[in-house]
């Protein structure tokens, strides 16, 4: 049996290198999206000052995007290091996508990034405009397999338990591409992304005008940027609406524990807007909008929203049954011509990672008792108060930067964007914000599906490797000090070119133009 300790330092192991590698991830989007926005301005005007934007940005764009690959190298590692029996178990279903993504980052989206910067003087403006739109596309489409891999872990569709071979194979692959949970965690986290690169322009920009340093390229950054963001905060709200209906359709524990219901509401259910837990656990006091979740997640007036402990108890038959479905399958393995074993087995088998539950109270799962199998049904509750908080973070800097928006949209359409210095003040010191939302909806996605690993399927106690307490504590420690370095250099990095300012090696005549530009670059 596995330390639960062990399992405990794999999973913070994990959790904190996503986490770090995640930082990256959205501006990667959101900025990419950007450039290829601005050197279309560019080209159809062929005014320079938007060639010089779209390189300005283009260089902490490469910076982030660098120290992304570099920190997302090591979480494909840790899955045959940290997580072994999870890489035998579906490696055959998970191992599709991630590849795909592999290529489409290392060969596709890094070739055309290695365009963008060398081809300024080498390709026409047109041609250029395409490398550009084709880096952002390439950008969005690793994303989009990442999170077809993500989402089967959280709806394992379009796969099969093979009992002749003890893995999960692929049945149809175009189901696992087409996940619902999949295409909706890929619209809202890559909306999330375009949201964290324009504010990031938008903070940056303001950063030059409160400082009186190239007002021309900040003022048009953020017309960009304001438009861009604003639309892509709405359809954060909207899309993310689309994730909340999918997860009750599919991870209702999740949505159950998001909103600290434990008993099932009367249909339509109210949506809690803020809530005191008591020494049980349970809300002691709340306040909550009549009607809003049973509307958001079931758009119904008469579906009922289960509660945790009507789930709790639905998860303890589930176990008993997946029990019948782990004595056939060690019937086939001991006689793989047991027809009734197989017969039974199929029958059974979508319950089999239930009874994989009890494998963290005892090896032999047939002989489970009453109390093991509540206790078990229990642990597929997760922490409800992290989760409750993370949303209604998430939720909270999502509303506000709809406003945001829309304020600096009006006051780009009105050409009073450097009229209110406390805006400007507004738009740098909210810069993290974003960032903060992005991981608390990773907090949200990853730790709402505990006790899975793969939702229902393989619980996340059964996956981890064999390890012993020191050599996580020993890699634990020497990931987040590279990591920690890592954020460093890149922190240290972008403010010398923000300092800097945009080049001006840009083919404009200037001169001294081309020292100036291999000065900065060396620099």
């Amino acid at each position: 049996m596995i330390d639960p300790i062990v399992v405990d330092l794999s999973r913070i192991q994990f959790a904190a290198t996503a986490m770090y590698h995640f930082l990256f991830i959205p501006l990667t989007l959101g900025v990419a999206l950007l450039l290829a926005i601005m050197e279309s301005v560019y080209v159809m005007t062929g005014r320079p000052i938007w060639r010089q934007a779209t390189l300005f940005w283009g260089i902490l764009f490469g910076i982030n995007f660098a120290m992304g690959v570099a920190t997302g190298i090591v979480m494909e590692f840790q899955f045959g290091m940290n997580w072994s029996y999870y890489s035998q178990y579906v490696g055959d279903v998970f191992g599709a996508p991630l590849a795909i993504e592999g290529l489409m980052a290392f060969f596709l989206e890094a070739t055309f990034i290695g365009l963008f910067f060398f081809g300024w003087d080498r390709l026409r403006p047109v041609a250029h405009l395409a490398v550009t739109w084709l880096m952002a596309l390439g950008a969005n489409f690793s994303a989009l397999w990442i999170l077809i891999a993500n989402g089967w872990m959280q709806n394992p569709v379009g796969a099969k338990f093979n009992p002749d071979t003890m893995r999960m194979e692929v049945t149809n692959f175009v189901e696992v591409i087409f996940n619902p949970v999949a295409q909706a965690k890929f619209v809202h986290t890559v909306s999330a992304g375009y949201v964290v690169g324009s504010v990031f322009v938008l903070g940056i920009s303001a950063l030059f005008l409160l400082q009186g340093r190239y007002a021309e390229l900040a003022k048009r950054s953020i017309v960009v940027a304001a438009s861009f963001g604003l639309a892509s905060a709405l359809s954060v709200v909207v899309l993310g609406d689309e994730s909340g209906y999918v997860a009750t359709e599919h991870q209702k524990m999740k949505i159950a524990a998001m909103e600290a219901m434990y008993e099932t509401e009367p249909a339509p259910a109210a949506l809690t807007l803020f809530a005191i837990p008591g020494s049980d656990g349970r809300p002691a006091f709340q306040v909550q909008l009549p009607w809003v979740l049973g509307i958001i997640t079931t758009r119904s007036l008469d579906r009922d929203l289960p509660g945790i402990t009507e789930l709790t108890e639905h998860a303890a038959l589930r176990i008993a049954n997946g029990i019948k479905a782990y004595v056939a399958l060690n019937a086939i393995r001991a006689n793989p011509g047991d027809t009734a074993a197989r017969a039974e087995f199929d029958a059974t088998q979508a319950d089999l990672g239930y009874a994989l539950l009890l494998k963290k109270y005892r090896p032999d799962v047939e002989n489970a008792t009453g109390e093991q199998i509540v206790t078990a049904a229990l642990d597929t509750v997760p922490d409800v108060w992290p989760l409750f908080w993370s949303f209604r973070l998430m939720v909270g800097v999502g509303l506000f930067y709809i406003a945001f928006f829309a304020l600096w949209f009006v006051k780009s359409s009105l050409h009073q964007i450097d009229r209110h210095r406390w805006l400007l003040r507004l738009a740098l010191w909210t810069m993290p914000l974003p960032w903060i939302a992005a991981e608390a909806g990773w907090i949200i996605a990853e730790y709402g599906r505990q006790p899975w690993v793969v939702e229902g399927v393989l619980p996340t106690y059964y996956a981890a490797s064999s390890l012993n307490f020191w050599d996580l504590v020993i890699s634990l420690g020497f990931f987040m000090t590279v990591y920690s370095v890592l954020i460093v250099i890149m922190v240290w990095l972008m403010t010398r070119v923000i300092k800097a300012g945009p080049p001006h090696n840009l083919g404009l005549g200037l001169p001294g133009d081309a020292p100036a530009l291999t000065t900065e670059i060396a620099a």
